[in-house]
């Protein structure tokens, strides 16, 4: 199937204001790099989220799911066939004694609701700059929290758009992993604890991990967080720093000064330089102390 017809047919599915056409990504990403999408949409509502995933699966045209790019590296060379983009399903309300909210909202919006609605349980997420929907598929998490801990059950949606409700066990929620993520689901909504706690007390807490994370993190640049996930028995900054990478740059990528775990862009950077800078740091730290450091951002996109 050609561009235009797919682009026509889409239009039978997603209002025309909601799909675009050559979309340069980087404005979606927070390192601020990406090539383009053949066709990104943004849908509003389950049914076309649903609709969409169908026709890609009946036109075999590749389909990718953006969170809201936070955790992300998108190649140069872009994304092949329909991106999705769920910002548009951000609702976040109490129903059943759960806070729900869908997969488009932030996590860090979800945790200043938990607060107005006195909830405890999702202070670590005040500083997570994820989508909810991205935030389950990896069991985001920090400062000792994650949302294995905090979450009831998960509408999904597979990739022959069937609807499932998951459990907090099926989802299999392990360190930055889970069932969702080794099956390619899409999660629509989560449903979270709603313990009720005192106002002031999480209150504070979120303070105190916001006050953290401000003089800990370059939150100054664009970057995609933390870069790496932790070996077994090694922290990743640490290992970076003591391997005295921080400041290195490949063209507008570089290692930051105020946290060895992130990447930076200073300016100009393009997907490949963060790339390159990535592997170079795999490799010095591989040589100085022996360890493999793997990859937390997801990698995504052609050359």
């Amino acid at each position: 199937m050609d561009k235009q017809k797919i682009y026509e047919e889409l239009q039978r599915l997603i209002p025309k204001e909601h799909i675009k056409q050559d979309e340069p990504l980087n404005q979606y990403t927070f390192t601020k790099t990406g090539g383009k999408a053949d066709f990104l949409v943004l849908p509003s509502t389950f049914e076309e989220v649903q609709n969409c995933i169908l026709f890609a699966r009946e036109n075999s045209i590749p389909l990718t799911l953006l969170g809201n790019g936070s955790n992300l590296i998108i190649r140069d060379g872009g994304i092949r066939g329909i991106v999705l983009i769920l910002s548009h399903m951000d609702r976040i309300y109490m129903k059943d004694g759960l806070i729900i909210a869908e997969s488009g909202a932030t996590i860090i919006n979800v945790s200043r609701y938990a607060l107005d609605q006195s909830v405890t349980g999702l202070e670590f997420a005040c500083g997570i700059p994820g989508s909810v929907g991205g935030a389950v598929y990896m069991n985001a998490g920090a400062y000792d929290g994650d949302i294995s801990q905090v979450i009831d059950s998960a509408v999904v949606l597979t990739d022959e758009g069937e609807l499932l409700t998951l459990t907090n066990e099926e989802m299999e929620l392990t360190y930055r992993s889970s069932l969702i993520a080794k099956r390619g689901y899409i999660v629509l909504e989560a449903r979270f604890a709603a313990k009720k706690g005192d106002p002031a007390a999480i209150k504070a807490r979120m303070d105190e991990l916001t006050f953290l994370r401000e003089s800990k993190q370059p939150l100054e640049y664009p970057s995609c967080g933390s870069v790496f996930k932790r070996p077994p028995g090694y922290f990743a900054g640490k290992l970076i720093q003591d391997s005295n990478l921080q400041g290195v740059s490949i063209g507008g990528a570089q290692v930051s000064t105020k946290h060895a775990g992130f990447i930076i862009n200073t300016g100009n950077a393009t997907a490949t330089d963060y790339l390159n800078l990535i592997k170079h740091v795999q490799k010095t730290v591989k040589e100085n102390f022996g360890v493999d450091l793997e990859t937390e951002v997801k990698i995504i996109g052609e050359e």
